[in-house]
């Protein structure tokens, strides 16, 4: 059953679902009117020349240097470029997927200032199976998981490389084979797609969504073996344990 999704109501259990279960996303109706709504205001005020962090301007140290309009396009280009230096081993591709439903969950909520066909390039590559290739290692976490996602970001250039039908391919032909146009950066794209903890997110969703499940084996596996060894249950009221005052124990 298709995921839909429009910022609000993305559970563990739905995260879990396309990350690990390969299940298929949508944005909704209004996510997209939302997102289209957000990136015509900021499209009149590029135009108007109003001076945006990020967008027109740099970044970090360079957030007083102002960007002329052939520079703001670049800028995103190279913004990438620079973030994507994650090293190690490859993270898992549930992990990926996970970091990728998030941040089309993010975009859904239209304050980003992305272009929907950022959003829907995002959306495709999770439902025609192109996952991008993304070292464990390089993140701190700080502004977002720079640089893994920015290594996601790399296709929407077609750039990179990504896993498609279980081999790793260049980015730009993993995207042909699957029949999906690259849409390329403008203003504020890059940014929008990089600037959040997504990979953390995917990540703790699935080790909290596997250590329940661990709890409730564990639980059951205790309950089962009171029962065979005939086991003395006096101990387990809850009368007891509400006297000591562990809610734990409780």
């Amino acid at each position: 059953m298709t995921v839909q999704l429009n910022g609000s109501g993305l559970t563990i259990e739905k995260l879990v679902d396309i990350a690990r279960n390969n299940e298929k996303v949508e944005l909704t109706a209004d996510a997209k009117s939302r997102i289209n709504k957000c990136r015509d205001m900021l499209e009149k005020k590029i135009t108007a020349h109003e001076i945006m962090y990020g967008v027109n301007t740099g970044i970090g140290e360079f957030s007083e240097v102002v960007l002329d309009d052939n520079q703001v396009q670049d800028f995103q280009k190279y913004l990438i470029y620079n973030h994507s230096a994650g090293i190690g081993d490859p993270a898992p591709i549930e992990y990926v997927r996970g970091a990728m439903a998030s941040r089309i969950n993010v975009h859904a909520h239209g304050q980003s200032g992305v272009r929907l066909e950022i959003t829907q390039t995002l959306v495709e590559m999770l439902n025609k199976g192109v996952i991008p290739f993304v070292c464990q290692k390089g993140s701190v976490g700080a502004c977002g998981d720079l640089a893994p996602m920015a290594q996601v970001a790399l296709l929407m250039m077609g750039e990179g490389k990504a896993y498609y039908n279980g081999e790793l391919l260049p980015g730009k032909e993993a995207m042909n084979k699957a029949g999906i146009p690259i849409p390329g950066l403008k203003a504020r794209d890059g940014l929008a797609t990089i600037n959040g903890s997504n990979l953390l997110t995917a990540m703790s969703a699935i080790l909290l969504y596997d250590a329940e499940r661990w709890l409730k084996q564990a639980v059951i596996a205790s309950a089962m073996s009171l029962e065979a060894l005939k086991a003395n249950m006096k101990p387990y009221s809850a009368k007891l344990h509400q006297a000591r005052g562990f809610i734990g124990a409780v």
